[in-house]
């Protein structure tokens, strides 16, 4: 975490993205935030952000969606590098609605709904016990 944070200091968003470690590189974060996908809350005003130098302060509140999931972000510090995961979980507080749970992805690559597609050979062999 940084002490600059105290003293009224400000961060690049997309670093700050990058270094809270909700983007894998920094540049997804600032094509990220280029795109037009950040929205950030600070002093009850709300503005789309798309420029990835917009200047992050703690007490913003950072919304996005990303993989059909709805994150919001309160920034709780600055920091001055990317360090482990658990010292960028101390740089937010996550207040996202909870994920819904859907069905279950396939286990296997190979798996697919009944009915659908070419037949397999179990498939095949149980149309041909019906037929005869």
């Amino acid at each position: 975490m940084s002490e600059a944070a105290s003293d009224g200091a400000t961060q690049r968003l997309d670093q700050w993205l990058w270094h809270a470690r909700l983007f894998k590189t920094r540049t997804l974060a600032s094509k990220f935030v280029s795109d037009g996908n950040v929205r950030v809350t600070r002093n009850d005003e709300t503005t789309r952000v798309e420029k990835p130098s917009f200047s992050a302060l703690p007490g913003d509140i950072i919304s996005f969606s990303r993989a059909d999931r709805l994150r919001i972000i309160v920034i709780d510090a600055l920091a001055t590098r990317r360090g482990p995961a658990a010292e960028a979980q101390t740089l937010y507080t996550d207040q996202s609605p909870p994920q819904e749970r859907g069905p279950k992805p396939p286990t296997s690559p190979f798996q697919r709904e009944q009915g659908v597609g070419r037949p397999t050979k179990k498939d095949r062999r149980a149309i041909e016990a019906l037929k005869s």
